[in-house]
């Protein structure tokens, strides 16, 4: 066994372009900054925890059929496979 262990392997991203009111903009790279790390993970962490909190989605999602374009994990969350 490793003494040290490899990293996690990170996801696969994709690029996103966005546009959203200079205050939120502002606010994002402030929270950013608060939590050292970078507007992206902000984004994706935020999506992730609505994803997760709203039931009325997940119900949604539930009722959609599987296009090929999403696949369930265990945990029932849906991940994009691109």
């Amino acid at each position: 066994m490793a003494i040290i262990k490899a990293p996690p392997r990170q996801p696969k991203t994709v690029t996103v372009h966005v546009r959203v009111e200079e205050s939120v903009k502002s606010q994002l790279e402030k929270y950013a900054e608060f939590i050292d790390s970078s507007p992206s993970y902000v984004i994706t962490e935020a999506l992730k925890l609505l994803f997760k909190r709203d039931d009325d989605f997940k119900n949604w999602m539930n009722q959609q059929p599987n296009n090929g374009d999403h696949e369930r994990t265990e945990r029932g969350a849906l991940a994009k496979t691109a």
